[in-house]
């Protein structure tokens, strides 16, 4: 391993602050995904600051009555949050489905929000990648792409995104709390990552030096429901071909709100709006359910070995969207 410095902050602004005045400096919080591609050689930092003591560790309402989740807040710890469990369920199952209970246990929400694709030709130092190394090509693109995107990627990158919490944050409308040395911004979830474009080593909007501190997530309306749907090769420790995230509430026998996020099809969680807009004033019905998710997916274009996830896609939203207007009907 290369040898770097480690410094454990003190407070925040001192963290960001090393950040920013080092250009090979980076933040350590949980490690789970940092600590691989050091050992694998991905990435070498000169410096890691550890910002795992800092008081960004609470789960608290908002004046709103929405709930604000510090950015080192465990997966588990988060999962199993009461507030949590019993007004943002889709939440709960989406930390639930990703990794293991060991990884969950050390996982923090910040980090989890910008773990870098699984991708195993990012993770293959010797192969070309230009997320890895800009400029170099893309061998997924003409490789072994199962796992790979179908929506919004580019000839430079077909990688997705990993992470289960932030598809579901995406479609819980979530806002992302950001602090750098030139003060604080916040950012949609929605709009935290990027598309890959002729830039895929940018995974999100983020710039030098700025530190997740927290997540929003606004109050749901009484009657609303949430699922978190994944579906994956086996039961545990996969990543998801396709995932659901839904909120939905249904009054006088239409939808009255709709937000649905996709996994694993697309570099970043990806909001599928064009549902949303023909399922919101609809009656529930298997038929207006497929038609919805067929418009969203006309965009889709698959690779040699990931057409299936078209119409995995298809059959999943529809599950989720069938079982959540039959329980708001009960």
């Amino acid at each position: 391993m290369i040898p770097f410095e480690y410094r454990r902050a003190e407070d925040t602004d001192s963290a960001v602050t090393a950040v920013a005045a080092d250009p090979r400096a980076v933040f350590l919080a949980g490690g789970t995904n940092l600590v691989d591609h050091l050992k694998l050689g991905i990435t070498a930092p000169d410096e890691l600051v550890d910002v795992t003591d800092l008081p960004l560790d609470a789960i608290e309402d908002t004046p709103e009555g929405g709930l604000r989740i510090g950015a080192t807040v465990r997966n588990s710890d988060l999962a199993a949050s009461p507030p949590v469990r019993e007004r943002y369920r889709a939440l709960s199952l989406a930390l639930l489905s990703g990794a293991s209970g060991q990884l969950r246990n050390r996982a923090t929400t910040g980090g989890n929000l910008l773990q870098r694709t699984r991708c195993p030709y990012f993770q293959e130092i010797t192969t070309p990648c230009n997320k890895r190394s800009p400029g170099t090509g893309c061998s997924a693109l003409h490789g072994h792409n199962k796992n790979h995107a179908v929506l919004g990627a580019s000839d430079s990158c077909v990688a997705t995104h990993p992470s289960d919490m932030a598809v579901a944050m995406a479609a819980l409308d979530g806002t992302v709390h950001v602090r750098s040395d030139r003060g604080e911004r916040t950012i949609p979830v929605t709009e935290l990552h990027r598309l890959p474009g002729e830039q895929p080593h940018r995974d999100t909007v983020l710039e030098r030096g700025e530190l997740i501190t927290a997540v929003d997530l606004p109050p749901l309306p009484t009657g609303t429901y949430t699922a978190y749907r994944k579906v994956r090769e086996r039961a545990s420790y996969a990543f998801a071909l396709v995932s659901v995230a839904a909120v939905l509430r249904v009054d006088n026998g239409v939808i009255d709100d709709v937000r649905l996020a996709f996994g694993g099809l697309a570099h970043k969680p990806w909001r599928a709006e064009t549902v949303e807009e023909r399922l919101r004033g609809a009656t529930p019905a298997e038929s207006t359910f497929r038609e919805a998710a067929e418009a969203e997916l006309s965009a889709a274009r698959a690779l040699a070995d990931n057409a299936f996830k078209i119409p995995l896609a298809r059959n999943t939203l529809g599950a989720v969207l069938r079982d959540l207007t039959t329980e708001a009907a009960r």
